[in-house]
């Protein structure tokens, strides 16, 4: 019974939390208009940050595989891939069960190691971590007016303890850090479950340390450039769909790529709530109109999401008949 209320737990938190936030910034919002931008937008534009969005996948499944290589490890090429895909539409469940789901898709039908696999996930998002941070630095440098009057719009430019807590944002921020810190406490369970497997943490750390084995760096520091390149022209490129974004240029779409990374930090599935948030107030901050903005945010987001359950589906689908034996 209290495993499955935990499971119930883990599901359910996060899409509240993501509700909740989806609420409190579309309460107000003319939803009926939605319709008529779908009808009016340049869906061509669209098709092609779409592919932008497989390719960084692709491009993550291919790193995948050459990190798991210097430990010995031969996964197949489709199998990384696919592995990426289900990883990502498992997150939508659970956030953070990618990670999981994907080295299963490997022990299961390549016979990798599970701990090994995961070691080389933890590698994998400590150099995105670092990736985030850099282009973060980057962003603030070039733009700190735009995020100084960003946090002034959302009543995040504190002057007193008065301020802070008559701030809408704090309660988002602070129902954020809650969410996360419960989705912390279990998924610390579970590593504390696999480390009750006898050398489970050495091949966990030997995953973590295989980026210093790696053949050619040279070819991984150009999939790691590649793929969060393709992330953002992702995102970028989706300005071209409407008229009232199309003006944007790329230090804009810059701006807003960065603060739609950091609030799919917190844990709702794929960021839903939060990134909306982030993106619709940036996005005010270049001449959008709010509403505007928010449909904008409420389509590229639904889009990239159906795109993230269908890979997901498909990389489910494929992996039997491409591993018959």
């Amino acid at each position: 019974m209290k495993k499955i209320l935990n499971t119930c737990l883990k599901i359910v938190l996060p899409f509240l939390l993501g509700g909740a936030i989806m609420y409190r910034t579309y309460r107000d919002f003319d939803l009926s208009q939605v319709g008529r931008i779908l009808r009016q937008m340049d869906w061509f534009w669209m098709v092609v940050s779409l592919i932008f969005g497989v390719l960084s996948h692709v491009l993550r499944g291919w790193r995948w595989k050459q990190t798991l290589e210097p430990m010995g490890e031969h996964a197949r090429l489709n199998n990384c891939v696919n592995a990426i895909f289900v990883s990502y539409a498992s997150n939508m469940i659970i956030p953070r069960l990618g990670e999981i789901s994907r080295c299963g898709v490997l022990t299961k039908y390549d016979g990798v190691s599970f701990s090994k696999a995961l070691g080389t996930v933890v590698t994998e998002r400590l150099i995105d971590s670092l990736c985030v941070l850099a282009i973060i630095g980057v962003t603030l440098l070039l733009n700190i007016h735009v995020f100084d009057a960003f946090f002034a719009k959302t009543g995040s430019n504190f002057h007193s303890l008065g301020d802070l807590f008559s701030s809408p944002i704090i309660y988002i921020v602070g129902a954020s850090i809650l969410a996360f810190l419960v989705l912390l406490y279990f998924l610390i369970r579970k590593f504390t479950f696999f480390s009750k497997i006898k050398g489970i943490m050495s091949n966990v750390w030997e995953g973590i340390l295989s980026l210093r084995k790696v053949e050619n760096l040279p070819l991984f520091v150009f999939y790691t450039v590649a793929i969060w390149a393709c992330y953002f022209f992702h995102f970028y490129l989706t300005f071209y769909c409407f008229d009232f974004s199309a003006h944007l240029g790329w230090m804009a779409g810059l701006v807003m790529f960065v603060g739609g990374s950091i609030a799919v930090l917190v844990p709702t599935p794929n960021g839903a709530g939060p990134w909306h948030f982030a993106v619709i107030s940036m996005m005010s901050l270049y001449g959008v109109s709010w509403e505007d903005a928010g449909i904008f945010a409420l389509i590229v987001h639904g889009i990239q999401t159906l795109l993230i359950i269908l890979l997901g589906i498909y990389g489910l689908a494929v992996l039997p008949f491409t591993n018959k034996r």
